[in-house]
This record gives structure tokens, C-alpha cells and sequence, in this order.
């Protein structure tokens, strides 16, 4: 599964914890393209063969906590698919109605 070429996706940098379970969301259940990798320490990915969409890394996050409730932290991210079907065949291997 990949996420469709037209899906758009602002430029996100994202400090992570963990880079192996980030990716494992974004790349897996997302469907988007690792397009370079550094090591253990950060993973660009994209929609369509840009450069990159989401940046993931642990270079002042390795091994963190999740901030406490009422702290800074990620509130929202949006990923526009061009069109419903497309946002549901992304996401039907994952979450599927009990």
C-alpha cells in the first residue's frame, strides 16, 4: 500500500522518541515513501516522489517521554487525499469496523 501521488501534505518535522515505531506508522499505515534515511537518527518520507513531506528524528528526543497533559507537543497534523476512496484504501489494512 502507498499513499496516492496527488495526497498533500504540508513540510512537517517531527521530534520522535522512538524513529522505528514513527516509521512504522507513516511509512506502514500511512503509506508514504522513505526517500532517505541517516542512519538510526532520522527518516524523510513523501507522497509522490517530493523530497520529503515528514521528517522524522530523535536528535533531542531519544528515548523521550510524551509531554504531560497542558504541554507543548503535536496538536495537529493534516494529510489532504484527493478523494475519500483514496484516504480509505490507505487506511482499510489498519482499521477495519468492528
Amino acid at each position: 500500500m502507498e499513499a496516492h501521488a496527488q495526497t498533500r501534505i504540508g513540510h512537517v518535522h517531527l521530534k520522535v522518541a522512538d524513529l522505528e515505531r514513527a516509521l512504522g506508522f507513516w511509512r506502514d499505515v500511512i503509506g508514504l515513501s522513505v526517500t532517505q534515511r541517516m542512519g538510526d537518527q532520522a527518516v524523510f518520507l513523501s507522497a509522490g516522489g517530493y523530497h520529503h513531506h515528514i521528517a522524522l528524528n530523535t536528535w533531542e528526543s531519544l528515548g523521550g517521554s510524551p509531554p504531560a497533559s497542558g504541554t507543548t507537543g503535536l496538536f495537529h497534523v493534516a494529510l489532504l487525499f484527493p478523494s475519500r476512496l483514496d484516504w480509505r484504501v490507505c487506511c482499510s489494512a489498519y482499521w477495519r469496523p468492528a
